[in-house]
């Protein structure tokens, strides 16, 4: 079966009259990137980057790198989950590099990871962030094909995050554990054979000032139906990182929805909509 070693790179840049507009681009396969959309409410760029092939298979790698100039903002996002397929061997890899350079935007919004029975899937994220750029990046998860009956039977899952703001480390975490673990924790939590978990960072100058903002407690009242959330603020006051879980992953969504609702008077370019495109 073909591997695929997949490239991406994207550049954002400011134009003259102020557009966001891609400055750079290069990817192949199985990366493919949909036609940008300006969204004029919220001046931000929309783009989709998509993978045309059924999911990422074992010997895949897939290595991708996204820059926002100063003054750019942009959305990033993909149509669809991204399905880690079952592996007799091997494993498949992610890396993934986001920097926004100064006074630039970006969000980073896939679609969730649906890793399959026996898949190993490892995730490196770097997100790199000047002094007074902001960023929004979320990871999801959905613990399997629910629908078909397969859930938490995947074999290692790896995911890696590393956040930094003005060359100073902000977070740095590494989830490693296979279905059953996460299963177990789940169940600890109260959470049913479908629970979906979901991770998020906010960064931007000012959003640290303050350790118990008020908007912090309209996130922590999402903590209700079936829904645990905590929101943490990250060392130098440099942004916040919010954990949630649900039940299912409609509820996921619509709890990361709520999410951006809540950060929006912030992060204004959160209000821009995804499924524009």
């Amino acid at each position: 079966m073909a591997q695929f070693h997949g490239q991406l790179f994207l550049r954002a840049e400011a134009r003259a009259d102020g557009q966001t507009a891609i400055g750079a681009q290069a990817f192949r396969a199985p990366y493919h990137v949909s036609k940008p959309y300006w969204d004029t409410e919220t001046r931000t760029l929309l783009v989709q980057v998509v993978n045309p092939t059924a999911g990422i298979l074992s010997g895949d790698r897939l290595e991708s790198s996204v820059e926002v100039a100063p003054g750019a903002a942009m959305l990033l996002t993909t149509p669809s989950a991204s399905r880690v397929f079952k592996m007799r061997e091997g494993e498949a890899n992610s890396t993934q590099r986001f920097v926004v350079e100064s006074g630039g935007w970006l969000e980073v919004l896939p679609e969730p990871v649906v890793p399959h029975r026996g898949s190993v899937f490892h995730q490196r994220t770097e997100l790199i962030v000047a002094a007074d750029g902001a960023a929004f990046y979320a990871d999801l998860l959905l613990p399997g094909r629910v629908a078909h009956g397969e859930a938490w039977e995947w074999k290692k899952l790896v995911l890696e995050l590393d956040v930094r703001r003005d060359g100073e480390r902000l977070l740095h975490e590494r989830f490693e554990q296979d279905g059953a673990g996460l299963r177990a924790l789940a169940a600890l939590a109260g959470a049913g054979e479908g629970a979906c978990f979901g991770n998020a960072v906010v960064i931007g100058p000012g959003l640290g000032a303050e350790t118990a903002p008020a908007w912090r407690d309209q996130l922590h009242a999402l903590h209700t139906d079936g829904v645990w959330l905590g929101a943490s603020q990250l060392r130098l006051g440099g942004g916040w990182s919010i954990k949630f879980v649900a039940p299912d992953g409609v509820k996921l969504k619509q709890t990361l929805n709520a999410i951006r609702r809540i950060l929006t008077p912030l992060c204004p370019h959160l209000a821009c909509d995804a499924r524009k495109l």
